[in-house]
């Protein structure tokens, strides 16, 4: 009589986890294992090993091939601060505070520079007044960061450094009239300066032909003609601006100009009124 054999129970394998069946060779599989065809369709990690709970479902990897990928659109704007809604009726986005320094002037009311600044707040940023009216800054002001210093008024000339960064930027304005004295802070990275003028005084060409952006409310037409000549602009837009409405506005700079209008929310006209070209 033959001598029985015995075959053993459990075949280790390299790596320590897998084990073929009794009377199996390395080919089969337990029933804990998966299939061959869920094995192709699982994920291409490393494998489980022993006291680190079961495996996850067998799922077909979600990857995107390279050519694939220019299919992909992603709605990304620009950054800043949305200044209203452009003829198209999209948002006007304006990046006022900008890694490299940046001046702007505004030929309009104070109300609009009110508008900005409450949004340049609502964006995380800082605003500092250089005025000469310091009581018609001083609602907006404390209104402005639900209670928190956001908004800091400032005498003329009595303007501090204001220490921007990338993670406190600073907008400075300026709202001294038609001819406001040499600024104390010069635009720097993150520090971008605002000047307010009612109307066109006698430096303000000068100013114009310097700054990065103007912003223009309505003009009267001899205005508009200085301004259409220094910005160089097209003579059927200089054209329009005198007959602009109270809240509409146009951006220029060297390389282009936008028709923007402004739209208080419900909170901006409680707190400023409607919109108005002068104060």
């Amino acid at each position: 009589m033959a001598t029985p054999t015995y075959q053993s129970r459990v075949t280790v394998q390299s790596d320590g986890w897998r084990n073929a069946p009794i009377g199996s060779d390395n080919g089969r599989r337990l029933n804990h294992q998966p299939r061959p065809e869920e094995e192709q369709s699982g994920p291409t990690g490393p494998k489980p090993r022993p006291g680190f709970g079961l495996r996850g479902p067998r799922r077909n990897a979600h990857v995107l091939t390279a050519e694939s990928l220019g299919a992909l659109t992603l709605p990304v704007g620009d950054d800043g601060v949305i200044i209203g809604i452009d003829p198209q009726n999209q948002p006007a986005v304006l990046s006022m505070l900008r890694p490299a320094p940046m001046e702007i002037a505004l030929i309009g009311s104070m109300w609009m520079a009110q508008v900005l600044a409450l949004r340049t707040v609502a964006t995380g940023a800082r605003v500092a007044v250089e005025t000469a009216r310091p009581q018609a800054w001083g609602q907006m002001a404390q209104a402005a960061g639900g209670g928190q210093q956001c908004v800091s008024i400032h005498e003329v000339r009595q303007i501090a450094p204001q220490g921007p960064s990338v993670s406190s930027p600073v907008l400075v304005v300026r709202d001294m009239g038609a001819r406001p004295p040499r600024n104390q802070l010069a635009p720097s990275p993150w520090q971008s300066v605002l000047t307010v003028l009612p109307f066109l005084g006698p430096r303000s060409p000068q100013m114009l032909a310097r700054v990065d952006l103007v912003g223009l409310q309505r003009l009267s037409p001899e205005e508009a003609e200085v301004v259409t000549r220094i910005m160089r602009l097209p003579e059927q837009v200089g054209a329009v601006l005198p007959t602009l409405s109270d809240n509409a506005m146009l951006w220029c700079s060297r390389d282009g100009h936008q028709f923007v209008m402004t739209q208080p929310t419900e909170a901006e006209t409680q707190l400023l009124g409607g919109p108005r070209r002068m104060d």
